[in-house]
């Protein structure tokens, strides 16, 4: 049985139901082909390789010469690992892993966050900022850095101005809103990692 499932997230929308709008994040699981089976015997663990077809193929029925030049034909490759049993998978076959996860499930989704650069504390660390009034001058600087600053040395962990973004963080207990077999499309309820068009990891909670 596969743990999860690899998906492109396209954005966020809402959904209406009896009792109010959902916003919900709408993940797409197309296009996704098996082009590796590594068993426990040969390999020491069970997993299956999936590839990522990239959109102008995405209309052509899968080939054998897309393995040998995969940078060629899939835009990104990953895997997906076992349980115990490694189950029954053939090299060129839709990984339609959708039909692992079911409306009104809980599931937890991996992503890589937005990259934003190099921020301040304000941005980075939720710093409140210097009062607006009695003539502050302090900016929006970091502030005292402790006492070892005298000896040129700053505490280690101390939050400061920095690279913000672009870390893998994991939404857990998330709700499955709606499950789309036809189109390949997944709604969970709230927000996950990453901007439209990134890589997520669907697996069940």
């Amino acid at each position: 049985m596969v743990k999860g499932l690899w998906g492109k997230k396209i954005g966020m929308t809402q959904i209406f139901s009896e009792n109010g709008v959902v916003p919900v994040t709408v993940i797409d699981v197309a296009n996704w082909f098996i082009t590796q089976v590594k068993t426990k015997d040969r390999d020491g663990y069970n997993a299956v390789q999936i590839g990522r077809v990239k959109d102008k193929y995405a209309q052509q029925a899968f080939s054998a010469d897309w393995l040998k030049k995969p940078n060629e034909y899939f835009s990104v490759m990953r895997e997906v690992h076992l349980g115990e049993e490694a189950g029954n998978f053939t090299v060129g076959e839709p990984a339609n892993f959708i039909t692992s996860i079911n409306t009104g499930e809980m599931v937890d989704v991996t992503g890589i966050t937005k990259g934003c650069g190099f921020a301040g504390v304000v941005r980075r660390h939720d710093f409140n900022g210097p009062p607006a009034s009695h003539g502050s001058t302090m900016g929006k600087r970091t502030g005292s850095l402790s006492f070892m600053r005298s000896r040129g040395r700053v505490i280690k962990g101390k939050r400061m101005p920095g690279h913000m973004g672009v870390d893998q963080q994991v939404m857990q207990g998330l709700e499955v809103i709606k499950v789309e077999p036809e189109t390949q499309i997944v709604a969970v309820k709230g927000s996950v990692p990453g901007k439209a068009g990134s890589l997520v990891f669907i697996e069940k909670a």
